[in-house]
């Protein structure tokens, strides 16, 4: 062979190889994405599944708040039927669900302002672990939502450069929405006692 054929052949290997490392950084990258997603819901599934109990010991105490106990169920019940496929994230899916989980915390704030009016209800044992259940569940939330936009922004400034931005597009690799404040959510809510 001559030589001119033998480097043209080289360069030609180490293209190929190079797209392939850089191909399967990025569906590498992807799957931690999509795997944060499912960090993410568990943790509002884990959120849901702690209402129905804080809200039966709630209404053993507050029977006549039954307007705010069927709020915070109703909630519940619209925010566990948004569900939204990691593999299909758009920025409108990922604010619809934003949206229903907002929702849902507005409840729980006015299912806790509840307990003002009942002290036997602030020192029962079973709401006051709810309580920190919930307390918890929502830290996790935030945590979790946090690291997804910080993965989602490592996939995104990937696919952007170059030349991955090349394969990115071959391969249909497109950019992840991140989760933003609730609209509203820039002013503190005022409390009155």
């Amino acid at each position: 062979m001559k030589r001119s054929t033998v480097i043209i052949f080289a360069a030609i290997v180490a293209v190929v190889l190079l797209g392939i490392t850089a191909y399967n950084k990025l569906v590498s990258a992807e799957e931690e994405v999509k795997s944060q997603w499912a960090n993410v819901e568990n943790q509002y599934q884990r959120r849901g599944d702690l209402i129905p109990n804080l809200v039966a010991t709630v209404k053993g105490y507050a029977t006549h708040e039954s307007e705010t106990l069927e709020g915070v169920v109703a909630a519940r019940a619209k925010a566990t039927q948004v569900t939204v496929d990691a593999a299909n994230l758009t920025p409108e899916k990922l604010q619809q669900y934003q949206t229903a989980q907002g929702e849902l915390s507005s409840a729980l704030g006015k299912l806790l302002m509840i307990t003002e009016n009942y002290p036997d209800l602030k020192a029962n044992q079973n709401f006051l672990e709810l309580q920190a259940q919930l307390e918890g569940t929502e830290n996790r939330i935030s945590v979790e939502r946090n690291r997804f936009n910080e993965l989602a922004k490592e996939f995104n400034t990937s696919i952007r450069r170059f030349p991955n931005n090349m394969l990115a597009g071959m391969f249909g690799f497109a950019q992840k929405p991140y989760f933003e404040a609730e609209k509203g959510n820039e002013t503190a809510p005022a409390v009155k006692f």
